[in-house]
């Protein structure tokens, strides 16, 4: 079982005091001094490392007061040591070509902790202003251009001579010539719903985040449709020859009561519901790792019995929520009880 944590940024969690002071800074033109959004990423995933996690997940959102998640990406692989630093990247944002390059730069100076996280993206707007107008309405047409765009990606990694010619994207005789360190690459994280998506991922892809309802009462149907979509994915990644790795992206609530940590979640959920950036703090609750250190371990064990590998955690408030976990939910988890241990919050 292995362990990650989302950097927290302004759309990925519920706003707390550390990083609503974030926000207001970066809104300021011209302020001097420590970067606090950055402070406090930098202070929640070397935590986070400190206590064993393996991976950090930075996500991206150029169109709210979000640091840039390439940019962050590389200020934190400079301040880690054992961490893997996991940038989120757009199709169609950026092309396939320059994230290889990118990718492959910071793989060779983190020696070899990078890893992508290849998203489909929603945000028209966002799409409108920062790809210069290159949204696509259509859902199957986005998926199709993030398919494009993985196999181009994996193409340049591994190839010296790499030829691709799709819908979307365009290569000939192509070889980067930076190499990562990874082999045979760096790895690709990615979730797909669709049909055809999901033959990629099997294909080419090293990591597929599973999918769930975003409600924590519903753990058996959640579990039931995981449970099921796992042994679809294993079965087309074996034939093509290959074992695919699965992941959970989850919000924990673990309190010392049922009763505690059910109200803390309605109050996620109310939140969520403000508006869709809100809602990523919430959809996480899905993974229904909410109640007692027993049950949240308890559940997590289960999910590792279906596939599920990694973990990528988020919790409110970010710092309590962490040190929360690692002294009461971590000590129950195989391979994890030895880890250093905090005292629990007040």
């Amino acid at each position: 079982m292995r362990l990650g944590i989302w950097t927290p940024l302004p759309h990925t969690i519920k706003a707390e005091p550390a990083m609503e002071a974030g926000v207001r800074q970066v809104r300021t033109r011209g302020f001097s001094g420590a970067d606090k959004s950055f402070e406090f990423a930098l202070d929640v995933v070397s935590k986070g490392e400190a206590h064993g996690f393996d991976i950090t997940l930075i996500a991206e959102r150029l169109i709210g007061p979000d640091l840039e998640a390439w940019m962050l990406t590389a200020a934190l692989a400079a301040r880690t040591k054992t961490l893997q630093v996991m940038p989120a990247v757009y199709p169609g944002m950026i092309t396939p070509q320059l994230a290889a390059k990118m990718g492959a730069t910071l793989d060779r100076i983190t020696d070899g902790r990078f890893a992508i996280n290849v998203v489909n993206g929603w945000n028209q707007p966002e799409f409108e202003l920062f790809s210069n107008g290159g949204w696509i309405g259509s859902s199957e047409a986005r998926y199709n251009r993030m398919n494009e765009f993985v196999q181009v990606l994996k193409g340049l990694w591994t190839e010296d001579h790499f030829t691709f010619h799709g819908e979307f994207y365009h290569v000939e005789d192509a070889s980067l010539p930076m190499k990562p360190v990874r082999t045979p690459h760096p790895p690709i994280y990615t979730a797909s719903r669709t049909d055809s998506g999901k033959d990629v991922i099997a294909r080419y892809c090293d990591l597929w985040f599973v999918n769930y309802t975003a409600d924590y009462r519903k753990y058996d149907e959640n579990f039931a449709v995981i449970r099921r979509d796992t042994a679809d994915l294993a079965d087309r990644a074996s034939h093509f020859g290959r074992k695919l790795s699965f992941g959970m992206s989850a919000h924990v609530i673990c309190a010392d009561t049922m009763q505690e940590a059910h109200a803390r979640a309605d109050e996620i959920e109310a939140y969520g519901r403000r508006d869709r950036i809100s809602s990523t703090a919430a959809r996480g609750l899905g993974a229904s790792l909410v109640g007692t250190p027993d049950l949240v371990a308890e559940r997590m064990c289960r999910y590792e019995e279906i596939g599920v590998e990694l973990f990528l955690l988020n919790f409110h408030p970010m710092l309590a929520g962490l040190q929360t976990f690692v002294s009461a939910v971590m000590p129950l988890l195989p391979g994890h009880a030895t880890m250093p241990r905090l005292a629990r919050p007040a």
